[in-house]
């Protein structure tokens, strides 16, 4: 499906903007999951300033979404109407400060902000590692792996609002929970400061090769995933819940719950938005009735069906009257249901 070209009109409207403004972009081809439908319009600003600008003289009714680097993102398939903001290069520099601080741009993937605070000798950012996506995901949802918070290191971040205002924020102002940020959601981190302790560079380096060692031998990082599906709940694993549901496996058209992982989704043969939606809703619908717990999706889901599909949790409902099948023990690959 495609939505109607408004990038001229945009243009018009903002003859001073500097980034790039590209209709019907098809976000299959840069998220981690390779599914679901286009962006009305992609809007790849400049730099913070050139964010601002666009946010100030957008017409107020056109919806806007920000993605960062499509890892823990469902797009449905019928696309997402309004604006898309994909920030790139203007928002990729790491920056080494004095007294062992680091900053880096959100568009920056959190694995290289590992990295280059290994190579400056500061401790503290070597679980970042272990995370796929990019500083601006971490700091929306606190992210975190192996014992360690975005929350634990966070001095300061920057954020844009929809009116175009910047602002600075500190620790304090973000409001950080488990998996969760109290900035709004509507609001575009830019940059975040962080503060390590020194340390020495070879011995990070060999904290994160244990990080990448675990996640290559427990998860199912060559796939095509979106990263871990579901939010702990208080007191559980959700991989374990899962797997207690009898789930470990389970697939719906081209998804299927990870035989490695049971809180990873992976799309295995062309999967749809709608596939994968389905196939987590009604992993949630079977823990639900497994174990009286309701999972929470960590993953965003993006954007709206096609046209007379259901969504959301109704799609558990049509998922769970048909028939499911599952692989033997130890089968590499599951039987796929006739859904």
């Amino acid at each position: 499906m495609t939505f109607p070209d408004i990038t001229a009109d945009l243009t018009r409207r903002m003859p001073e903007l500097r980034g790039r403004l590209a209709a019907n972009v098809a976000l299959a081809d840069i998220t981690w999951f390779r599914a679901g439908g286009p962006a009305q319009v992609l809007f790849t600003p400049a730099d913070e300033a050139d964010l601002a600008y666009f946010l100030k003289h957008k017409p107020s009714d056109l919806p806007v979404f920000v993605i960062g680097l499509g890892s823990n993102l469902l797009v449905r398939d019928g696309g997402v109407p309004g604006i898309v903001i994909r920030l790139g290069r203007g928002f990729a520099e790491i920056k080494v400060e004095p007294n062992h601080r680091l900053r880096a741009g959100t568009a920056c993937p959190d694995v290289k902000v590992a990295r280059a605070a290994a190579d400056a000798g500061i401790v503290g950012l070597a679980f970042y590692r272990g995370i796929p996506g990019s500083i601006g995901g971490a700091l929306r949802m606190n992210a975190g792996a192996h014992g360690s918070e975005t929350k634990d290191v966070l001095i300061e971040a920057r954020a844009v609002d929809p009116k175009g205002n910047i602002h600075v924020l500190s620790l304090t102002d973000m409001g950080f929970t488990y998996r969760h940020s109290a900035i709004p959601a509507d609001w575009i981190f830019t940059e975040a400061t962080y503060q390590g302790t020194p340390g020495n560079p070879a011995d990070i380096l060999r904290d994160m090769e244990a990080v990448a060692a675990y996640r290559e031998q427990n998860q199912p990082i060559k796939e095509r995933t979106g990263g871990s599906t579901f939010k702990n709940p208080p007191g559980h694993s959700a991989w374990k819940l899962i797997d207690d549901a009898g789930c470990r496996g389970f697939r719906v058209g081209g998804a299927q719950v990870s035989e490695k992982h049971c809180n990873f989704l992976i799309n295995t043969e062309g999967a749809s938005g709608e596939d994968i939606e389905r196939l987590g809703e009604t992993v949630r619908a079977r823990v639900k009735a497994k174990a009286g717990v309701t999972l929470e999706w960590e993953i965003i889901r993006l954007g709206r069906p096609l046209d007379g599909r259901p969504v959301g949790e109704a799609l558990a409902e049509t998922a769970a009257s048909c028939p499911i099948s599952f692989p033997p023990p130890r089968r590499a690959r599951s039987v796929t249901s006739p859904c």
